[in-house]
């Protein structure tokens, strides 16, 4: 009995360098960290844990590089710092804090089986390569895709970077047929800001829009407010109806503050945009 441990454990170590195994022995605690992360209700608190958890990360995978959901947290620490904290206060930041984010999920797609960067300069291989992912890649290509998006979001001057969203909603438009349910139905709200973000003389699509927003609401029992909140900022401001503006933020100003307890976070990060918003209906309409 003990030489057959002693056989395993030997297997084990061979496969995986100690540090690793320290790694993969303390996951519950990054994943223990997140849950308490996406229930805190306090704005300060949260964006005062956000560095110190990413830090953390970044250390892990020195020593363990190839650790996939380590890789998949990472990306998605660095998307909500970015996101709730970072750009409307300073965009150049927050671009390259969304690029960092991004390249923590090209380096998870490489190990679930897509190297980005293998596929050439066609959308077709792309998408191609996209196809043959299964749902356990589901992490990896969502958070991917929503860094991704958002460092063109951040980089709307920039030609280049246009010209990389196409690959982001291909990655999404995966995840959506694979798991629409995934981080309160993300992939229907990527959609929806997509197709609600620009004109229809640009390729844009109210109605889908609309369709893609109202199914969010659906799947998440309208607890999730930033589902308000990215209708206004992207579909409403695109077809300049105020009126829509206003009434859907001022429900979210008006939603009770224990809404949805297990991600107190993403609704008190919804109010505070907001109210930013709002402060600047004058000016926008």
């Amino acid at each position: 009995m003990y030489r057959i441990a002693f056989v395993l454990l030997a297997g084990l170590l061979n496969g995986c360098s100690i540090n690793q195994l320290t790694v993969r022995a303390s996951m519950p605690m990054i994943e223990g960290g997140i849950t308490a992360l996406y229930r805190e209700n306090d704005l300060q608190l949260a964006q005062g844990a956000f560095a110190p958890n990413i830090e953390l990360m970044e250390g892990m995978l020195i020593n363990d590089p190839d650790n996939r959901v380590l890789r998949e947290y990472a990306a998605q620490a660095y998307y909500g710092y970015a996101y709730g904290f970072v750009e409307d206060e300073d965009r150049q930041r927050a671009a390259r804090l969304f690029h960092r984010g991004m390249m923590h999920g090209l380096h998870a797609l490489r190990l679930a089986g897509f190297d980005v960067s293998a596929t050439g300069n066609t959308l077709e291989e792309f998408t191609r390569h996209a196809q043959k992912l299964d749902k356990k890649a589901v992490p990896s290509m969502f958070w991917t895709a929503s860094c991704w998006a958002k460092w063109v979001d951040m980089n709307r001057d920039d030609v280049d970077a246009i010209g990389e969203l196409p690959k982001a909603v291909v990655l999404m438009e995966r995840v959506l047929a694979l798991d629409e349910n995934y981080f309160h139905a993300g992939p229907h709200l990527f959609m929806g800001v997509f197709h609600g973000g620009r004109s229809p003389m640009l390729g844009g699509n109210f109605d889908l829009a609309v369709q893609h927003f109202d199914k969010a609401r659906a799947l998440t029992q309208n607890k999730i407010l930033m589902v308000n909140v990215l209708q206004a900022q992207y579909l409403e401001r695109q077809r300049y109806d105020q009126s829509a503006f206003h009434q859907l933020l001022t429900a979210v100003q008006d939603a009770p503050d224990d809404l949805y307890p297990e991600h107190a976070l993403a609704n008190v990060l919804a109010k505070a945009k907001a109210r930013i918003m709002l402060e600047k209906e004058n000016q926008w309409f």
